[in-house]
């Protein structure tokens, strides 16, 4: 989703318990063209409340949270209000903090280094159903799935999934945009994003967070 003059602006809800990062992040995003924020919350369960009564495009999210943490409302937002992408902005970049994040359905997982612009860019990608992540959390999904090589003979894909579908959706598991996979195949860009539209379908992900999810699981990366 662009942001665009003659377009309705993308609805935001705001979530963390710092005050001064909460206010700070009102003010910036609300100077930006093309975003419009519509509620602020200090915890999980008032967040919850927020989205319920403004039905917003996308949320900002911090993880560590009273009341209710950035985890569980990601997981609480995924089924109660599936419209609404889950953008989180957290100091933390650990691998559990970003597969928790992922597994509970979150699109896109940015640290507080963001600035305003990326933050906005990465709001309208999630909005528009695309998944962004900074480069620290590029490098920790790096590693989260570098997995130690076993002599063990390995398990057929799961769901259907063909070889050349696990081969994308492990590049996909570490960050890699459909141009790249398309480089690093020798392939073009629509046959990419057939394999992918196959790999949702199959794994019953609705964006590459989800698939993302899904890789980790079944161990594919």
């Amino acid at each position: 989703m662009t942001p665009d003059a003659a377009a309705a602006p993308l609805r935001v809800i705001i979530a963390d318990d710092q005050a001064s990062v909460r206010e700070g992040l009102v003010l910036l995003l609300s100077g930006l063209p093309g975003i419009e924020v519509v509620g602020a919350a200090a915890d999980g369960e008032q967040a919850l409340r927020l989205v319920a009564e403004h039905q917003p495009d996308a949320i900002l999210l911090d993880l560590h949270m009273p009341v209710l943490d950035g985890i569980g409302a990601t997981r609480r937002l995924t089924v109660e209000h599936p419209g609404v992408a889950v953008v989180v902005l957290t100091t933390f970049a650990d691998d559990s903090s970003v597969l928790d994040a992922l597994h509970a359905g979150a699109r896109s997982y940015l640290t507080k280094d963001a600035d305003h612009t990326e933050i906005a860019k990465a709001l309208h990608a999630a909005a528009g159903g695309l998944t962004v992540f900074d480069p620290r959390v590029h490098a920790t999904l790096l590693a989260a799935t570098s997995a130690p090589v076993t002599s063990e003979p390995a398990a057929p894909p799961p769901d259907g999934l063909t070889a050349r579908e696990v081969e994308i959706l492990s590049l996909i598991a570490k960050g890699m945009t459909n141009p790249e996979i398309a480089a690093q195949l020798f392939l073009s860009n629509h046959t990419i994003k057939t394999h992918i539209s196959r790999i949702f379908a199959k794994t019953g992900s609705r964006d590459r967070a989800a698939a993302i999810g899904y890789a980790h699981r079944h161990n594919i990366g």
